[in-house]
């Protein structure tokens, strides 16, 4: 279990410090957006007060206060599971790492009332108009994860 601890430490640390430095000591808030590496990657503010691309964002208290409790349940079943089934190194991470960035969302929902999204990557023509965040990335790789090595003990 001390892998899920610190999976989760550091992918909601790394989270939050960025989420901090972008929007809080280089101001995107204001700014709205920076080029940082036109145009693969761009920093633009996004408040999603949804879930993924802005969904259910129409009814915004309501949605913060039932994502936080989806969030939240999601990551006690996730810790419940891993325990019960400990699934190997690579799975405990990934539990802990897909817990971490559930809780980093959760904290920019508590502190801001929607999640702060400022990556904008683009590329080949393609204009990509979604932003996300490091929490999303954590979810994304420990979901994926939890499906390649979750459960029994399954190493690759």
């Amino acid at each position: 279990m001390r892998l899920v601890f610190w999976a989760g430490f550091w992918a909601f640390i790394t989270d939050q410090a960025s989420k901090y430095a972008v929007v809080h000591l280089l101001n995107l808030r204001e700014v709205l957006f920076i080029d940082v590496l036109p145009p693969l990657l761009r920093f633009t503010m996004a408040w999603n007060e949804g879930i993924n691309f802005g969904l259910f964002a129409n009814s915004a208290d309501t949605a913060r206060w039932v994502l936080i409790g989806v969030a939240l349940a999601v990551s006690a079943f996730v810790l419940f599971w891993v325990r019960r089934d400990p699934p190997g190194k690579w799975g405990m991470i990934s539990a802990g790492l897909l817990i971490g960035g559930a809780i980093g969302n959760v904290v920019d929902r508590l502190l801001y009332g929607a999640v702060a999204d400022f990556l904008n990557m683009s590329c080949c023509g393609i204009d990509n108009p979604f932003a996300f965040n490091l929490a999303d990335v954590w979810i994304f790789a420990g979901a994926l994860g939890l499906v390649f090595f979750g459960g029994s003990k399954r190493e690759a």
